[in-house]
């Protein structure tokens, strides 16, 4: 599994973001439980990544 794109973390990658000003990334959960709050971004889970939700 691949780790998140967020500079400075190395958790695992668990979800995809889709933004539609820049471009998609994959984060961990922390990262992406926070970016997803901005208007127009979309969060999809990657495969395989269920163990990593909590």
């Amino acid at each position: 599994m691949e780790t998140c794109s967020e500079d400075g973390c190395e958790n695992p990658a668990a979800v995809r973001l889709y933004i539609p000003w820049d471009e998609n990334r994959d984060v961990c959960t922390a990262h992406g439980r926070v970016l997803v709050q901005q208007d127009g971004v979309v969060a999809e889970p990657l495969d395989g990544a269920e163990k990593y939700w909590k």
